[in-house]
């Protein structure tokens, strides 16, 4: 380990001088659309395993790893290998074959349940993962002749013009008028804020029912859809895992009207839940799977689908990408499986999952802590206004902003982002998640506290020399 983490989880003032120096030139000369260093005020100069180190010289602990893209930490010294080895043979291939890449397919293959594995193709789309829900659609589209999806509400699918048609957040969808028409929205299984006012003890999955009502009703509005798109575990969303009877129903009900269930795994895939697809803790077989972020291993971007050959209809050049072909991508996207079979990766999202959830369940007491959730190594801890239900976000980016300047990232997200996310690396050892998430428990604690029930606006900082 190249930091003791005792040193690196102490308090410290942000941003830096140099850091500071960044900021106000990127300030003036970037889009006023970028996000993360509003929250995450620093410049970055290096980064190595689960690692951040700022151009000021603070090291802050990672878990947010380029929101999911790093699945084995920064600059991991086989994948950097592998990418300086690809490099200088050939970078950039359009759709043409090449060993690297037939290496990298087969792998990918071989990672779905067998049952999958000699029925499915892959299609490799432009490098994002809202380009694979583009492509998705338009494949589904294709190949049932039909023009409507089905998403549900709290999903996010990218914020291409597609993407944000099929994702709930109004917020990005509010500017833009006139998105893709034919999209009609379903409640999820949310079960903390029930979609339709049920509690936990009088809930019989009525938001299942409400889809299949929507498939069935033939006065309701909605004709045959081509596709049902939905995420395993909404992470945008504030990190909810789906019922599994919901999942189970909305799958039969999409099936029995005859659209395609098209999973995005865009988050939850290569190991992120502690099998390579969530899909595969949910017994049943998607029709199309959309993946992307963590494919490459080291962030490289890399988008595919995996469908039914049977319905590989598109004729040639029916859906293309200039970056489909990223050689770099693929030959670390080799490396990173080859490592997590020969260290037993996923095992250790499942053993570090359960140490997450033990410890935030030392939460429990905490009056603003709504619900604790999460997957393998995907969590979310909403918080809320325990006198009204309200969402608390202020708490939520006070959180945040503690925990930074004790030296850990983490993200926010969910419902007006009152939800405190985390995405550590999937190969994190026992020692930091027992850190790191303690250190965000008695953050956690301590902003709660100060916080109080009834402000539900933005505080000054506690806790830390801002």
């Amino acid at each position: 380990m190249p930091f003791d983490l005792d040193s690196v989880l102490t308090p410290r003032s942000l941003p830096g001088p140099r850091s500071a120096e960044l900021l106000e030139r990127q300030g003036r000369r970037e889009s006023n659309a970028r996000s993360y260093p509003r929250r995450l005020p620093f410049a970055i100069d290096r980064a190595e395993g689960p690692y951040v180190i700022d151009l000021d010289g603070n090291v802050f602990v990672d878990f947010l790893m380029g929101a999911g893209v790093l699945p084995l930490g920064h600059s991991h010294p086989e994948l950097v290998a592998a990418a300086a080895e690809q490099l200088p043979r050939f970078a950039h291939g359009l759709d043409m074959p090449t060993a690297i890449k037939d290496e990298f397919t087969e792998l990918q293959l071989a990672m779905l349940p067998e049952s999958m594995r000699e029925t499915s193709k892959i299609h490799f789309c432009g490098p994002t993962g809202a380009n694979t829900v583009d492509a998705a659609i338009k494949l589904a589209k294709t190949a049932t002749g039909r023009g409507e999806v089905i998403s549900f509400r709290g999903g996010f699918h990218g914020t291409t013009h597609l993407g944000m048609a099929v994702s709930g957040l109004l917020e990005q969808r509010q500017p833009v008028a006139n998105t893709t028409p034919g999209v009609h929205f379903a409640p999820y299984s949310y079960c903390s804020r029930c979609p339709v006012g049920l509690t936990r003890a009088t809930c019989s999955v009525n938001c299942a029912t409400s889809t299949e009502t929507q498939l069935t009703d033939e006065n309701g509005g909605v004709l045959a859809p081509a596709a049902v798109i939905l995420e395993l575990v909404q992470g945008e969303g504030g990190v909810i895992p789906a019922d599994r009877e919901f999942v189970t129903r909305v799958v039969a009900a999409a099936r029995a009207a005859g659209a395609l269930v098209i999973v995005d795994e865009v988050q939850t895939g290569c190991g992120r839940t502690g099998t390579w697809f969530a899909f595969e803790q949910y017994g049943f077989e998607p029709d199309i799977v959309c993946t992307s972020k963590a494919l490459s291993g080291i962030g490289t971007p890399l988008g595919l689908i995996i469908y039914r050959k049977e319905i590989d209809v598109w004729a040639p050049g029916s859906h293309t990408g200039t970056f489909r072909g990223n050689q770099i991508g693929f030959a670390t996207g080799v490396r990173t499986l080859k490592i997590f079979q020969r260290e037993g990766v996923l095992a250790n999202v499942r053993a570090r999952g359960q140490q997450v959830a033990g410890i935030f369940g030392q939460l429990a007491d905490v009056p603003q802590v709504r619900d604790v959730r999460g997957l393998g190594l995907m969590w979310g801890i909403e918080l809320h206004d325990p006198a009204t239900g309200q969402a608390l976000p202020g708490l939520a980016k006070t959180v945040q902003q503690v925990a930074l300047h004790h030296g850990l990232i983490v993200e926010l997200g969910g419902r007006g982002d009152s939800v405190v996310r985390i995405l550590p690396p999937l190969n994190a050892t026992e020692e930091l998640i027992e850190a790191a998430c303690t250190l965000l428990v008695g953050t956690i604690r301590r902003c709660a506290a100060e916080f109080g029930t009834v402000d539900r606006g933005d505080i000054t900082l506690v806790g830390a020399d801002a």
